[in-house]
């Protein structure tokens, strides 16, 4: 029909105007960095190990600091205090008290320290909607699409970490930041100090989550040494 020509050509002119070419298409989302301030309530899965645990993450980086909370099923509270010099002390606390402390090549996780991530697409997991970066093959890291708030994040190994709750801003005071007076006991350089860090030393699985966020941050400062050398 002649006027079915007009349409048609009205509906490919509609076509031309809404294709772009690929280099016009927006750029890959990036990870939102952590709030400088914040406490999330975590749901970890030790998948390599068996276990589960339940953790209190408090993290602040405006003070420069960072603690743990890990709660494994029927066992001790183990806190884990970590300090941007690089030290860290796991301890807990009832009769007898255990302390284990450590010192790394970096201090405390940066907010940005996603910086870098491959854009994997968005994904569902665990009932939300995500975007999904990886990193060296190490981390999956999954944020809620509509919030920018963190959801999940997996490691290589299947060790997991669901985040059930996320206050940004929120701040702990008190104790918990200061480390037992036994941890500053006995030599146990080995270790790093502490004369009763037996209890701890038995829990390492509980550390293996903390030492796998400061590796990435390991990897970035060989990064940027790299270039700046």
């Amino acid at each position: 029909m002649p006027g079915g020509i007009p349409s048609l050509l009205f509906l490919l002119h509609l076509l031309a105007l809404s294709w772009q070419p690929a280099s016009a298409t927006a750029a890959p989302p990036t990870p939102a960095p952590w709030p400088e301030q914040f406490h999330a309530l975590l749901y970890t899965n030790l998948s390599s190990t068996g276990k589960i645990r339940v953790d209190d993450l408090w993290y602040d980086w405006t003070n420069r600091r960072n603690l743990f909370m890990m709660q494994q099923q029927l066992s001790d509270l183990l806190y884990d205090v970590e300090w941007d010099n690089g030290t860290s002390f796991y301890y807990t606390l009832g009769d007898p008290g255990s302390c284990l402390t450590r010192h790394f090549p970096v201090g405390v996780l940066r907010p940005d320290f996603l910086q870098g991530s491959t854009y994997l697409g968005r994904v569902h997991a665990d009932g939300f909607l995500c975007d999904l970066w990886q990193k060296l093959d190490f981390i999956w890291y999954y944020e809620d699409v509509a919030t920018g708030r963190p959801v999940r994040w997996d490691f290589y190994d299947g060790i997991s970490m669901h985040v059930i709750t996320f206050e940004a801003g929120a701040v702990l005071e008190g104790s918990p930041w200061q480390a037992p007076a036994y941890c500053f006991d006995g030599d146990g350089e080995e270790e790093g100090g502490g004369s009763r860090s037996s209890a701890v030393v038995e829990e390492k699985g509980s550390m293996d989550v903390q030492r796998r966020l400061r590796f990435l941050d390991c990897q970035r400062e060989a990064t940027l040494s790299t270039f700046t050398s």
